[in-house]
């Protein structure tokens, strides 16, 4: 039988300094009372770690507590917000989502651009964007940036599997970023950076599983599971547009989802199905997905007479939804993306209804709530949680 050592005097410091870095991060400026209190820590080592953190570039005295309390233990003490920037970046077919952020996440400037159609210069227009967005935000370097891509990323070497159907820029512009000396690129999926969204600040901020459902262009899906995102042994996680559907007509293949779960729920076979039902072709609302995005609204806006297609619709997500659902189990389904977002609360509602007659595992539908900045939201969280792993040190 072993037994395990007890920590040497350095990472007794580490785990201290990272437990007070973290409190500080998620809670604000904090006396050295304070920390002693939310940490259990001693007197002498709470002012040895200030000390320690402070000589480190990592935290600072940022003002007192109050007038009627003086001398050192009134002293607040914040993290030095500028000791690190970070960048997230949405990548789109339409476009380029910016968001140039500090140590603590709090977004300092951002930008937006759109891809001109066969627009030759866009991966060079991004990354001077890039660039001119951080000096404006007072970041002269980049520690980081996280790069919310489609297509499946391989979690063992970081880099995309295949770029098959994905605009051609998509690779250059990674490959641009990854050139800029002193900066660490990551890239991850962007339906797996919007489940990152939704777990950290979203509809599912209270569950430790659940299952993100991405509702836009094509259908996708992003799986936490006791609180850590799950990728699979090649990043295939979440692929539901692949997952074989009896009676569309055809069946999906490695290179194709057509006849996959994609040809129920993708944004051309809504827009079919709201035909089918008689709606009228709205005008195309902005950004991925457009028409089946408005189309959604629309019949949210027609009352009853809309109510026939969203329930149709309910019943085609809850067939996808119901295959995972057996096999996970994750207690919680929130529907995102363009569609889900569009559909908010009633439609989330629907699928509950149709949802529960095809599983005997009870799963509450939500809505998403991280909404349509979700996978630049995961993105600097992404970013902030990798600058931090290496400033502060990995959580023991």
């Amino acid at each position: 039988m072993t037994t395990a050592r007890p920590a040497t005097p350095s990472t007794a410091r580490a785990i201290n300094d990272r437990l007070a870095l973290d409190l500080l991060l998620s809670r604000g400026p904090l006396t050295a009372p304070e920390l002693r209190d939310l940490t259990g820590l001693s007197r002498p080592t709470v002012a040895d770690l200030l000390e320690r953190l402070q000589r480190g570039g990592l935290v600072r005295i940022a003002g007192e507590s109050g007038e009627q309390r003086r001398g050192p233990n009134a002293k607040l003490y914040a993290l030095v917000a500028d000791r690190a920037h970070l960048a997230g970046i949405d990548v789109r077919s339409t476009g380029v989502s910016i968001v140039i952020a500090d140590l603590t996440g709090r977004t300092l400037a951002a930008a937006e651009l759109v891809a001109e159609p066969g627009e030759e210069g866009l991966v060079d227009r991004t990354v001077q964007a890039l660039h001119a967005t951080a000096r404006a935000a007072g970041a002269e370097q980049l520690h980081t940036v996280a790069v919310g891509a489609p297509g499946m990323v391989d979690p063992r070497t970081g880099e995309r599997q295949s770029s098959d159907g994905l605009p051609h820029w998509h690779a250059d512009l990674l490959a641009a970023l990854r050139a800029t000396p002193g900066t660490d690129v990551i890239l991850e999926n962007e339906v797996n950076l919007a489940g990152i969204a939704e777990h950290r600040l979203g509809a599912a901020r209270d569950q430790d599983t659940f299952v993100l459902m991405w509702l836009s262009h094509s259908v996708g899906a992003a799986l936490v599971l006791d609180g850590r995102l799950r990728r699979g042994v090649s990043g295939g996680v979440g692929e539901i547009c692949f997952l074989p559907v009896p009676g569309t007509g055809d069946m999906p293949s490695s290179s194709s989802y057509d006849g996959g779960f994609h040809s129920l729920v993708g944004s051309e076979a809504i827009c079919a199905l709201a035909r089918h039902h008689g709606l009228p072709d709205p005008a195309p609302e902005p950004g991925p997905a457009p028409a089946a995005k408005a189309v959604v609204r629309e019949a949210l806006a027609a009352g009853p007479a809309g109510l026939a297609f969203l329930d149709d619709l309910a019943g085609r997500i809850a067939i996808g939804a119901a295959a995972v659902c057996v096999v996970i189990d994750p207690g919680c389904l929130v529907l995102g993306g363009e569609i889900g977002r569009a559909g908010g609360e009633v439609l989330a509602g629907l699928v509950a209804r149709r949802l529960a007659p095809l599983s005997p595992l009870r799963t509450e539908v939500r809505a998403g709530t991280a909404g349509g900045g979700a996978v630049l939201a995961g993105a600097v969280l992404t970013a902030g949680d990798a600058v931090r792993r290496e400033l502060f040190g990995d959580p023991l």
